[in-house]
């Protein structure tokens, strides 16, 4: 039986039924699939990728896409060729995905439409793809040709040694018992789906997964939950974890419906309970302990988990299970849901066990601090618990390990694997009375944030600090990761947190940072951590008992917890209170450190403040709250300042088409061997002439570079003091105001000037990143702006005229400024995807391009003496590169 085969069982049954839907969670109106249309549009891909796919080994098809209404389609054709899916992540670090899909040594791809410029972008220093692109509707399939064939080599090599063991049996027997012992990644049939685990404890592995292995937990599962037809399933994991396969074909193989919501939804608590509990009455919901945490609990217990909600089961897992005590916590009076606990790992894909929680455990008043246990064992899959020895054991602690006949994968570059093969979990586990029970992972690892920890990490970097003594990381109540300090002299907290932030990755930060006068110890010499906790306990209450004087503390308390989070000078400057805590440096694990700091100032729990956060400005967090703590206290409103900030109204229709005021004759700029003279200006008013003795001077007196429509450096104050309608030529006082003639000559000696819209460039999305200028000193060639967006597009727009130079498309938002080289032949910005972009400043060619390992979102800088280009990223690497070898 194969996964194709349970969907198409049910097709044959609920044709007319609604087998997907998607909602954008906006104005417009959710789009259904049939059964019938979802089985329709994977046999026109089956037959597409049969007419152009040529497998000669494993069969594999890559899919790079967002989650749509198409999704199950584009992966059931897949499966129908058959080919196994192997699915790439737009949205992961393209080093990453590069590994992934090297490692596999893919062949074809299939790139949904609107991802092909971010998919060219970021895989074209690492990927030969040759012009074989053919497109099949919403999606184009490529055939990628590898430079570094290292790990093709590897899968023959091991598949001449099988060949060779194969050749050297000499009976049809044996040949059959071999067989019968083996699976063989080769078979036309075997596998389903390839994925790779995280890689947070090393090099990430591929899992090559065979419909014989996730075939089991789909059945059982459809028994488990007692799904039928009017069920709707969320598919609430990203197609690179394996509980999306669970999610999407439980739902298709038993007449359900599948709802698939934007990732961005995911992330924003209160809409998406809204959406799938109030639009579409999800009955089941699998998750791991962190997604259902971002509802908080008052959400949970009014929607999720309430008397009257639609929700029939919830299964957690992929994480340490929620404590008795807080699951209880989170339901309402009445509530009836069925609560799982499962788990598994990605090597024997994708769940091994499952739990269900006791109705009369659930509905008790008593407390209970006893773990929830592991359960049983899924249809076909083995759980052994073996000591240190590798031998069986019935009580005690020991490592779990997982399999089952056919419940096996393939690692790596294993082509065979014998039926039955038991795989380490890494994950440590006492036995009482034939029950399991979770004590942690392997070498002090813990899984935080969807992503694995070895908190002994934490506590090296601690104690190499030079103001720290002694320490210890508790993780406290398997929810928050706890740093106790005792220190050589007295420090501040905000300078700790900083220091870690410089060595630690953002799920690696701790949550609370405890001083304490001496770390406790057992009567064996070592760190008693239940005293820790009971410390941390008592720290916890005191906090609570603190009670603010009033809303000015609050916001001055806001105001620090703002700058201190987010590694701001700590100085008397006020937050703008337009500020947005996301496009201020802020992040996902950032904004959970700040929601607890803010909810143990005021003490109390603040309900859709995350939320607010990550979408809201600091002063509207700041009303929240307000409303929240002091519900008597007026709000404060955004003045009206602020209201112009976002938008002019006084602006023509030709400016808001995006063409230009004033058309001039533009010579282009020649992109020559020897070095240019130019000024560049860019953020800050920061002034660049390497090449030049040119400066500018007083305003009038501009050299012959420097055009008159420039001001000078000198009278910048002046242009900040405007207000709003001097910007859109309505001064009050116009005896106040410089006068332009139309040749753009400034008149000499005025006091005050006024600024008009010259002309306006459509960028196609919001800019973040502030505008390079650049100037050369040869009179016949043009000044050129150069800017970003979040479009994607890099633009070169003249100065005077507002025309478009060149623009070229990168691989993702761009929000860091550029810069110029030295020699003023080259513009260099950085990518949201990693990359450092090196672009021929004439026609926008890009020349060469660099991988960082995560977002680059800083301005690149370039040493006017060395030429040598420094730029930051947010993989907390710092680069400094030579621009014209092409090296680090």
């Amino acid at each position: 039986m194969t996964l194709q085969e349970l969907v198409h069982q049910a097709a044959s049954i609920y044709s007319d039924k609604i087998a997907v839907c998607f909602d954008e969670c906006n104005d417009q109106s959710p789009i259904y699939y049939t059964y019938k249309t979802l089985v329709n549009t994977a046999s026109e891909l089956s037959d597409f990728l049969l007419l152009y796919c040529d497998f000669q080994e494993i069969r594999e098809i890559g899919l790079y896409c967002h989650p749509g209404i198409n999704l199950p389609s584009w992966i059931l054709g897949i499966l129908q060729v058959p080919a196994a899916y192997a699915p790439v992540d737009p949205d992961a670090p393209p080093a990453l995905s590069t590994h992934f899909m090297k490692k596999c040594n893919l062949k074809y791809i299939l790139v949904e439409k609107q991802q092909i410029n971010k998919f060219k972008s970021s895989y074209e220093t690492l990927l030969n793809y040759d012009t074989f692109t053919i497109e099949h509707n919403d999606l184009v399939l490529f055939r990628l040709y590898w430079k570094n064939v290292e790990e093709s080599l590897m899968l023959n090599d091991r598949k001449e040694k099988y060949e060779k063991v194969t050749d050297s049996t000499s009976s049809e027997n044996s040949k059959e018992e071999k067989s019968e012992e083996h699976l063989d990644v080769r078979l036309k049939h075997c596998l389903a789906y390839v994925l790779h685990t995280s890689g947070t404890t090393g090099i990430p592995k591929i899992v090559r997964v065979p419909h014989a292995c996730i075939v089991p937990n789909i059945q059982h599962f459809r028994v488990l939950f007692e799904i039928t037809q009017e069920d709707v399933l969320f598919l609430a994991s990203p197609l690179t974890f394996d509980p999306s396969v669970v999610e999407i074909f439980v739902a298709l193989s038993s007449g359900a419906s599948l709802l698939i919501v934007p990732t961005s939804v995911k992330v924003l608590p209160s809409k998406l309970a809204t959406v799938l509990f109030s639009h579409h009455r999800v009955t089941i919901l699998q998750a791991t302990p962190t997604l259902l945490r971002r509802f908080g609990s008052q959400l949970i217990k009014s929607t999720v988990l309430s008397a009257s909600t639609s929700l029939r089961v919830l299964a957690l897992g992929g994480e340490a299970f929620p404590s008795l005590t807080i699951l209880k916590s989170w339901r309402e009076l009445g509530n009836r849901t069925q609560i799982f606990n499962i788990y598994g790992i990605t090597e024997v894909s994708s769940w091994a066990t499952f739990y269900r929680i006791p109705e009369k455990v659930l509905n008790s008043t008593l407390k209970c601090e006893l773990p929830v246990q592991l359960g049983f064992p899924l249809h076909g899959t083995v759980v052994e618990v073996r000591d240190t020895d590798g031998f069986m054991i019935q009580e005690g602690n020991g490592q779990v390990f997982l399999g089952g006949r056919n419940r096996v994968c393939f690692l790596d570059g294993e082509m065979t694997v014998p039926l039955g093969t038991m795989r380490a979990t890494g994950d440590f586990v006492t036995v009482k009375n034939g029950e399991i029970f979770f004590l942690g992972r392997k070498d002090s690892q813990i899984k935080r944030h969807g992503k694995r920890l070895n908190i002994d990490l934490v506590q090296q970097v601690a104690e190499g600090l030079q103001q720290v003594e002694s320490c210890a990381v508790t993780w406290y109540n398997q929810e928050k990761l706890i740093l106790f300090l005792v220190s050589k002299k007295e420090l501040v907290k905000d300078y700790i947190f900083k220091e870690l932030e410089k060595h630690l990755p953002n799920h690696a930060i701790p949550d609370e940072l405890v001083l304490i006068e001496s770390l406790p110890f057992t009567s064996h010499g070592k760190i008693d951590f239940s005293e820790l906790n009971k410390i941390y306990l008592n720290y916890t209450n005191l906090k609570f008992e603190y009670k603010l004087n009033g809303k000015e503390e609050l916001w001055g308390k806001l105001q620090h917890l703002w700058k201190s989070i987010l590694n701001l000078s700590e100085d008397s400057s006020k937050i703008p209170d337009e500020s947005v805590f996301l496009n201020s440096g802020g992040d996902s694990l950032k904004s959970i450190r700040l929601l607890s700091e803010i909810e143990k100032l005021v003490g109390t729990s603040v309900p859709g403040l995350l939320e607010i956060i990550l979408s809201s400005s600091i002063l509207e967090i700041y009303n929240h709250i307000l409303q929240t703590v002091f519900p008597d206290e007026d709000l404060i409103t955004f003045s009206k300042n602020y209201v112009m900030k976002r938008k002019f109204n006084d602006v023509s229709q030709e400016e808001t088409s995006g063409k230009s005021l004033h058309q001039k004759f533009v010579m282009p700029l020649n992109l020559d061997t020897e070095i240019n003279a130019f000024i560049a200006l860019s953020r800050g008013s920061q002034i660049l002439a390497p090449n030049t003795t040119v400066f500018l001077t007083r305003f009038g007196h501009f050299p012959s570079a420097c055009s008159s429509d420039l001001i000078s450096q000198t009278n910048i104050q002046n242009v900040k003091t405007l207000n709003p309608s001097a910007l859109i030529g309505k001064s009050k006082d116009s005896t106040c105001v410089a006068k332009v003639y139309e040749d753009g000559t400034p008149v000499i000696g005025a006091e005050k000037m006024e600024l008009h819209v010259r002309w306006r460039s459509d960028t196609g999305k919001c800019v973040d990143a502030s505008p390079l200028v650049v100037i050369p000193a040869i009179d016949k060639l043009s000044a050129t702006v150069y800017i970003g967006s979040h479009s994607h597009k890099m633009m070169a727009v003249d100065l005077y005229s507002g025309k478009v130079n060149w623009e070229q498309i990168l691989g993702d938002r761009i929000e860091s400024s550029a810069c110029v080289s030295k020699c003023g032949n080259f513009i260099v910005v950085g990518c949201y995807n990693g990359l450092i972009y090196v672009l021929k400043s004439n026609n926008g060619e890009k020349y060469w391009v660099f991988t960082t390992e995560n977002a680059v979102k800083s301005s690149a800088t370039v040493d006017p003496t060395t030429g040598l280009l420094y730029v930051g990223s947010h993989d907390q690497h710092a680069y400094a590169l030579d621009i014209y070898v092409r090296i680090q």
